[in-house]
């Protein structure tokens, strides 16, 4: 720190040890400067003026009662002239002495704030700080501070504080100038009119300045535009998969006028590339081992060969019987407009579909993901597939190289394995499922090196070469360059949304850096009636939290004028179906300490399980993280069979506050899988016993015997 910063920063600490030195608090106070104020008004402003800097300045307590105190002093609009002033002057410094001296501190006390704020300045600027300034959803004080670490200009921040604060101000000294004119402080002295009506002002100010702003934004973000006058729909919706069913779904069953718009097939990725067919091949994979494990049933000379086409052409059929449920005659059966093609939206209202226009009220874009193929070299001289083409295997690949370690690749390199492919997969990582704790990860490798899947962890993808009909893959691996070679590829490197083409570049409809459409907690893009859900927008790709989002959608688009909902993503569950399958929700062990979150963990054993040791699947865990001293739940992950199922007891848990006593305290059918839950939950209370209070129960039961 320079000579230039120690000098400042003594000068604040000074500052703020003189003031409450002297107890300058005392001063905060009607009497004293109304005393003042009869000898010499010009020097009691000046004070007052000098005073109220300071305590802004300084993000001292006291500002709201020397507002009132300055309304009741000076009157109205002297009153408004001073404080208005000495509040901008006073905020301005704490945003200079913020930027200049206590960026460290004002980043570790408020950083719950700085992230929103910094989003909020670099999108909308001082539109933005005009905001917060007459809706004050954060404390003055610390928007001064933490403004100061944004890259706002110190002018900038000065004018329009001045202009944003001033008509709350104005609110604030009328209601000092009402209370100046109550001569007794009885029942009947504080129920006159004006106080009454400055103090209703007061209590509905927020609600006016919000509407203010939000009709300000409006008219700003829809300038360009012309409305029409009337509207084929009230809800249009942008893809036909699980946030795009659902939200038409509930528009129907409110009796709204919804189009649904598909390009492709119905039901999304989740039926035809994604949930369903996969589900169908790792159920045909598990009874294809459960052959091999014949043995441990006590079942001999069982024999079962795979026939690869017959296993892919089940997956078909499965898809087919699920099909129905989210088919065109279906949902035009329940009210909603099903529309085949492409929809581009080409205003805030009206979307174009093939050449046809569609006047809507709102819009929600669903349109879903797609496989991320990383563009290494010589990919366009190989053969591969995503988990969207997967499907149109009908015969044994032979070598297969899964490239990626997460639940898709995972999920997919096991069950193939399990039907006689030969599977090799890499990834760059030092294990799979990275996300996960690591005993989660070392029990499902265990697994996959057993059932024979060839991993290859720490090889980091350079290119992909055909010498001669020849296929490999050259990987690096600490520096060195390795070949792999494999007959078809199989790309399960993640996914990215599916938002070009739309017309979204058009309206400005901002990105995130994750490609997601940026939406706000409703859901709801730059264009308030435009909202967007499902794997387009994230934060979560999943197929239940797409479902999830489109409730929240579908009723704010068609209710949000009398009531708005925020996304609740407070306890979102998934499931890697694995063998052994793992489920989890909320926090794991290592995002709790990337997070600084203290916990403790409790730890059951599923290899003790009655029924597991029944069924031949006595292997895996439930884990809980849980409240230091306390039952509650902060998360929970299952490692093994049925994990999915299991995890619901802890999702509902969580959702409705309960605990592990209560868990505990609940009957559980013996012998069930179910029980793991009690168990863990026994655990738990073992490790919380009142040894104390036990002690002397323990000589109260031998006094009992003497």
């Amino acid at each position: 720190m320079n000579q230039k910063k120690w000098m400042l920063l003594a000068v604040l600490v000074i500052a703020i040890a003189v003031f409450y030195g002297l107890d300058g608090q005392q001063y905060l106070n009607r009497d004293f400067f109304q005393e003042l104020y009869q000898d010499n008004p010009a020097l009691t402003a000046g004070i007052f003026f000098a005073l109220y800097v300071a305590v802004t300045g300084l993000s001292l307590p006291g500002a709201a009662i020397l507002t009132l105190v300055g309304g009741a002093i000076f009157g109205l609009l002297p009153g408004l002239l001073l404080v208005s002033f000495a509040s901008t002057l006073g905020a301005t410094l704490a945003f200079i002495f913020s930027r200049t001296l206590l960026r460290d501190w004002v980043e570790n006390k408020f950083s719950g704030y700085l992230g929103t704020i910094n989003k909020g300045v670099e999108k909308d600027g001082a539109f933005y700080l005009a905001t917060l300034r007459l809706i004050p959803a954060v404390p003055f004080f610390v928007i001064n501070l933490v403004m100061g670490l944004t890259a706002m200009r110190a002018w900038t921040f000065a004018w329009v504080s001045q202009l944003g604060m001033l008509p709350g101000t104005a609110v604030f000294v009328n209601a000092g100038v009402q209370l100046g004119l109550v001569e007794e402080l009885s029942f009947k002295g504080i129920l006159t009119p004006g106080l009454i009506a400055s103090f209703v002002l007061l209590g509905i100010f927020p609600w006016i300045a919000k509407a203010v702003m939000e009709t300000l934004r409006r008219r700003r973000v829809y300038s360009a535009f012309q409305k029409p006058k009337t509207f084929d729909n009230n809800l249009t919706v942008i893809g036909a998969g699980s946030a795009g069913l659902v939200s038409s779904y509930i528009a129907a069953a409110v009796k709204a006028k919804v189009s649904l718009i598909e390009k492709h097939k119905m039901g999304g990725d989740c039926l035809n590339t994604g949930c369903v067919p996969s589900k169908a091949l790792i159920r045909s994979a598990k009874m294809a081992h459960y052959l091999k494990r014949a043995d441990e049933f006590g079942l001999e000379q069982v024999a079962g060969d795979v026939n690869f086409r017959k296993v892919m052409e089940r997956v078909q059929d499965v898809i087919k019987q699920v099909e129905p449920h989210d088919s065109i005659e279906r949902y035009s059966g329940l009210g909603v407009d099903c529309v085949t093609g492409t929809a581009k939206v080409i205003s805030p209202w009206e979307v174009e579909v093939d050449g046809q226009r569609i006047r809507t009220k709102n819009i929600i874009i669903a349109s879903g993901g797609r496989p991320f193929v990383p563009q290494l070299d010589g990919l366009e001289h190989i053969h591969y597939y995503t988990s969207d083409t997967i499907w149109e295997l009908r015969e044994n690949p032979g070598r297969m190289l899964v490239v990626g370690g997460g639940p898709i690749g995972c999920e997919l390199a096991q069950a193939f394995n399990r039907l006689g492919v030969q599977v090799t997969q890499v990834d760059h990582g030092s294990r799979l499922l990275h996300r996960e704790d690591e005993d989660v990860s070392k029990l499902v490798m265990e697994q996959f090196i057993h059932d024979g899947v060839d991993l290859r962890l720490g090889h980091e993808a350079q290119a992909f070469r055909n010498d001669n009909g020849r296929q490999y893959l050259e990987a690096s691996v600490q520096g060195q360059i390795v070949q792999i070679d494999f007959d078809v590829v199989l790309f399960a490197t993640g996914r990215q949304a599916n938002t070009s083409n739309l017309g979204l570049e058009n309206l400005g409809i901002e990105l995130t850096t994750r490609g997601t459409i940026a939406v706000n907690d409703y859901l709801q893009t730059r264009f308030p009636n435009i909202y967007a859900c499902g794997d387009v927008a994230g934060p979560y790709q999943f197929t239940h939290t797409a479902a999830h989002q489109a409730w929240f959608c579908a009723v704010n688009a068609l209710f949000g004028r009398f009531k708005k909902f925020k996304v609740d993503y407070s306890v979102i569950p998934w499931c890697t179906f694995t063998d052994p399958e793992v489920a989890r929700v909320g926090l794991n062990e290592q995002e709790a300490q990337e997070q600084g979150i203290a916990y403790e963990v409790t730890k059951y054993g599923i290899d003790d399980l009655d029924r597991a040791i029944a069924d031949e699947e006595a292997r895996g865990f439930v884990k809980v993280l849980t409240v230091p001293g306390k039952d509650k739940i902060l998360g929970v992950t299952i490692v093994g069979y049925h994990a999915g199922e299991l995890i619901t007891e802890y999702i509902s848990a969580m959702k409705h506050g309960l605990g592990m006593n209560k868990i505990l305290g609940t009957i559980h059918i013996y012998p069930t899988l179910s029980e793991a839950n009690k168990f863990a939950a026994g655990e738990w209370k073992r490790a919380h016993a009142p040894e104390k209070v036990l002690e002397w129960v323990g000589k109260y039961h031998r006094w009992m015997r003497h």
